[in-house]
């Protein structure tokens, strides 16, 4: 059996903008006509424990299939959905916010990861520091690994300066 693992890490950027107003952008952005792949974002599970003041969720996020159709040849491929799930644990006291993402289509032959940290940046309190890192494992495509490796590298990368951008525009929005 062939693996595929990617790993991305520590992207760090600096916000400049004040950690509420990210984490409320964050938990309010999808679906939204700027991202035209997440087609709907449903919440499964929200707790308040009022002893920390986290705000733990739960969400199901229905994407489009991004994956290029040459690669959908591929019978497992050939889905028009994905979904993912995303857990966030926001602690508005310590400006601190956790978000953890994984797809749950195609747990069979691949696993994707994604971890993004939303804090108090220690360089200006009234910016926000954004870490990401995250993984993508592939097994039992064979030849097609290497042509999956190449898709998933790209897509990762895309994905962050994207989701960014997208945060950036609703920022924007709701400060104007």
């Amino acid at each position: 059996m062939n693996l595929v693992s990617i790993s991305f890490e520590a992207i760090v950027t600096h916000v400049c903008f004040a950690f509420l107003l990210v984490s409320f952008c964050l938990c309010n952005c999808y679906p939204s006509p700027m991202e035209k792949h997440v087609i709907a974002v449903k919440t499964v599970e929200e707790k308040n424990d009022l002893s920390t003041g986290i705000v733990y969720r739960r969400r199901i996020a229905t994407c489009q299939n991004v994956i290029p159709e040459i690669l959908r040849k591929v019978s497992v491929l050939q889905v028009s959905e994905i979904y993912l799930e995303e857990e966030s644990w926001l602690n508005a006291q310590e400006r601190n916010m956790v978000l953890k993402t994984h797809c749950l289509t195609w747990t069979k032959f691949a696993s994707l990861s994604e971890e993004s940290v939303f804090r108090k940046s220690l360089e200006n309190p009234n910016w926000t520091e954004f870490i990401q890192k995250g993984r993508i494992s592939i097994t039992g495509a064979g030849l097609l690994n290497c042509v999956l490796e190449a898709f998933a590298q790209a897509f990762l990368n895309q994905g962050v300066k994207k989701a960014l951008k997208h945060v950036f525009q609703l920022i924007f929005h709701c400060i104007s």
